[in-house]
Order: structure tokens, then C-alpha cells, then sequence
């Protein structure tokens, strides 16, 4: 499993995912996030982001070691600043 981000948001009907707790809403410079854990069969914990305030339905998933709401701050702002802000989509 790869821990670079991968943008999207996947439907809730096409994930497959093993959630862990509660989400986690985290709002990052101005920006809101909902976070949810989980567990993948391996063991390994997989997050995805959602942006809730962005301007389209975007996101992105991160997995590998369990982050502390510091990492998940850190891997927030690293994905907006990869973010174009006159299309809200990630750089090309």
C-alpha cells in the first residue's frame, strides 16, 4: 500500500472499508475535513480526507503507520498546497 495522497472522494456504497471510531472533523487553515480510520486486511491504517468546505466533492486517502492529529494536520495542509486555487483541483 502506497502512503501518497490520492485525490477523489469514492462514494460511500463502493467503499469497502472496516471504519474505525467516530469521524474525526478537523478544520486546517480555514479549511474542513471529515477523517475516518480504518483498517485494512493487512492491518495497516488507511484514512481518507474528505474536504467538506472545498468546492467540489475532493479528497484524498492516506495509509501505512497510524497518524496523530498532528500528522493528519500535516498531511491536510501538504494536500492544499498542492491545491489550484482557480480550479480547486489538484496542480497539474
Amino acid at each position: 500500500m502506497s502512503s501518497e495522497p490520492e485525490p477523489g472522494i469514492a462514494p460511500d456504497e463502493t467503499r469497502d472499508r472496516n471504519w474505525v471510531g467516530d469521524p474525526i472533523l478537523m478544520t486546517v487553515d480555514g479549511q474542513d475535513f471529515r477523517v475516518r480510520a480504518y483498517r485494512a486486511p493487512s492491518g495497516a491504517w488507511g484514512y481518507d480526507f474528505d474536504w467538506l468546505s472545498g468546492p467540489h466533492e475532493y479528497g484524498f486517502g492516506s495509509s501505512g503507520a497510524g497518524m496523530s492529529r498532528a500528522e493528519m494536520e500535516q498531511a491536510i495542509r501538504s494536500f492544499l498546497a498542492e491545491i489550484d486555487p482557480a480550479t480547486g483541483y489538484l496542480a497539474e
